[in-house]
């Protein structure tokens, strides 16, 4: 499993024109390959008289799912050079969809090629990327008394509290780097004397610290 992966930071469009030819690209984070298909969707419905709406998307962060679609652009000048760039870039989990309204001026394979692959690279460079790093989440059980405490160290030293849910007890979510693990546990054991109980789930991903 990778211990992290590159993503774009928020869906958004980014326009070029290229020998009066629009290419609009649409980009998106898609947690699975569902949500990138929505997404593919969605685009061609705000589009419907767009000469193309051609697409590419990876999920996983292996690239585990990859799939590209020239959506009647001569085979391998659209959804190829498209999946390509998002795989160079090492960008995961996330959709893109170009949109092209013809502009009468034929740009030939090497230039759809470029126009594609192109339009994808600016497009993050427009919208940004972000780096989600792998955690381990670490559930900590401590009595009400010391509850705020352990909360207020945790957030002032940066830690990632993702939940706090209050009932007997106090029970906390944290997301931890692995390599974190026995030192937090250390530090739980002097902060609380010894009475919290800490328990590992699953793991998920984060922004990176």
């Amino acid at each position: 499993m990778q211990d992290q992966y590159r993503t774009v930071a928020r869906e958004g469009v980014h326009e070029t024109e290229i020998n009066r030819s629009r290419f609009l690209c649409s980009l998106a984070p898609a947690a699975t390959e569902e949500e990138a298909q929505a997404f593919v969707a969605r685009v061609r419905a705000q589009h419907p008289t767009a000469t193309h709406n051609c697409f590419a998307y990876v999920v996983g962060a292996d690239a585990a799912v990859q799939k590209a679609s020239d959506d009647g652009e001569p085979g391998g000048t659209a959804g190829v050079p498209m999946l390509q760039m998002l795989l160079r870039r090492e960008v995961r989990y996330t959709a893109a969809v170009v949109t092209r309204y013809y502009g009468g001026v034929k740009l030939g394979a090497g230039g759809l090629i470029r126009a594609y692959g192109g339009v994808v690279g600016e497009a993050l460079d427009a919208l940004g990327t972000v780096v989600r790093t792998r955690f381990r989440i670490v559930l900590v059980t401590v009595d009400h008394q010391r509850a705020g405490k352990v909360e207020n160290d945790l957030r002032a030293t940066g830690r990632d509290v993702r939940q706090v849910t209050y009932a007997d007890e106090v029970t906390i979510e944290v997301g931890l780097p692995d390599a974190e693990v026995d030192a937090f546990r250390a530090w739980l054991a002097d902060a609380t004397a010894g009475t919290a109980v800490l328990e590992l789930g699953g793991e998920a991903y984060g922004d990176a610290l």
